[in-house]
């Protein structure tokens, strides 16, 4: 019996012992996948954030040593102005403008011709860019421009053929060549004018006229070494879509009476608020105005007529209010009235013409009468109006005659009485 005690004793403690095994192992591997999760949860989010926080500093070491401020895609799309669909499209006519730099508000591009405390100007905004490699520029191809990877120009080559002194930045590669120069290098002074792409499009899904500047190329004005005139020199061809982000962060002045900037670069195109004269609109044989127009006066009549139409050409979609269409019927009876010299014009007198209906029945000759002061008496220049007029003087002096007849007034005379 102690023998069999014994055997049960040793069996149940055996058991037991098992049993806590069982659990404490199935306890550990529970633990280790939990623990394991939370380990490389942790340890993601982490590393996502490292990896993160890396980026954020790469992009604002990089926004600092390139010199220009950081523009992410998102504010890329954002100031984009995307083109229309050819399908949306009814109607479009590409103009080319030059813009002197000059003239009414265009000097708010041209000024600071280095940068300073006020910024930087149109030049030298995009003379950074290429330099570090962050926008494309296209050759100038003169109204055949093509905006592809074929047409890209390189920049050092451009550089080297307007003469423009640069150096090679460090971390430049062969196929991510940046280059850096002084602001003293960039002919900044020497940029007077800009030529513009400007598309007018009349889109059928908003039903209205819009003009976008397209692409606009700098160009050099520089004398030769004998003096004279100087000679135009067009550098390249940059999108607007690719400079519109970094044209929105640079303010100018547009007016000297009012010192606060309020319109941005950017803004400046987007409300066209350049004036530029009209040099050239595309055409299957690619001439410009000048040479389809050679003579002064058919080709300023050939630029306002472009303009003209291009003003009207929305007005002229819809029909006018009854208002307008009165004012203009007003103003249409007045100017043929005055071709037919209806009108009197001037404050002190006008010229009218008298006689014609005498002279038709008395074949007298016609008198015009001019009048030059108010209240002046015409003259006479014919004898035979004169001898008119004094026997209508006599017949209107002539008593009429008094009649025989008189009244009954009840009262007989003394003559009845006698008879």
């Amino acid at each position: 019996m102690k023998t069999l005690r014994l055997i049960i004793a040793v069996l149940l403690i055996g058991s037991a012992v098992s049993v806590n095994a069982q659990v404490s192992s199935r306890t550990g591997n529970d633990d280790k996948p939990a623990t394991s999760g939370v380990t490389r949860s942790s340890s993601s989010s982490s590393t996502t954030g490292g990896v993160s926080r890396n980026r954020g500093n790469d992009r604002g070491k990089k926004g600092q040593k390139d010199g220009n401020p950081l523009v992410t895609d998102r504010q890329q799309s954002f100031y984009e102005v995307r083109e229309p669909n050819d399908a949306d499209l009814q109607w479009m006519k590409v103009i080319y403008r030059s813009i002197d730099l000059t003239k009414g508000k265009n000097p708010a591009l041209y000024y600071p011709e280095e940068p300073n405390a006020d910024g930087e100007n149109l030049f030298f905004i995009i003379m950074r860019l290429l330099a570090k490699n962050q926008i494309s520029a296209y050759e100038y191809l003169d109204g055949r421009e093509m905006f592809t990877d074929e047409f890209k120009i390189k920049v050092d080559e451009m550089l080297d053929r307007f003469h423009i002194y640069y150096t090679e930045a460090k971390g430049s590669t062969a196929k991510n060549p940046i280059y850096e120069f002084e602001n003293a290098d960039i002919p900044s002074n020497e940029v007077l004018s800009y030529y513009i792409i400007e598309k007018w499009e009349f889109d059928t899904r908003s039903n209205q006229m819009k003009a976008r500047v397209e692409a606009l190329c700098p160009v050099l004005h520089r004398m030769d070494e004998w003096g004279g005139e100087a000679v135009r020199y067009p550098m390249f061809w940059v999108k607007l879509n690719d400079i519109r982000p970094y044209m929105a962060q640079q303010y100018v002045f547009t007016d000297d009476d009012n010192n606060l900037p309020r319109y941005s670069i950017d803004d400046f195109f987007k409300l066209n608020m350049y004036t530029g004269e009209i040099y050239k609109t595309k055409n299957l044989r690619n001439q410009s105005l000048r040479q389809l127009y050679p003579e002064d006066e058919a080709y300023k009549h050939a630029q306002d007529s472009i303009e003209q139409r291009l003003r009207s050409f929305n007005q002229d979609l819809w029909v006018p209010p009854l208002e307008v269409l009165q004012a203009r019927a007003e103003a249409e009876e007045k100017a043929r009235a005055a071709a037919e010299g209806e009108l009197v014009e001037g404050e002190e007198g006008a010229e009218k013409v008298e006689g014609e209906d005498a002279a038709a029945d008395s074949g007298e000759e016609k008198t015009v009468t001019r009048s030059t002061k108010r209240g002046s008496k015409s003259k006479s220049t014919t004898k035979k109006e004169t001898k008119a007029k004094s026997k209508k003087t006599k017949i209107k002096e002539r008593k009429p005659k008094t009649s025989t007849q008189t009244v009954n007034t009840g009262i007989r005379s003394v003559r009845n009485r006698k008879k």
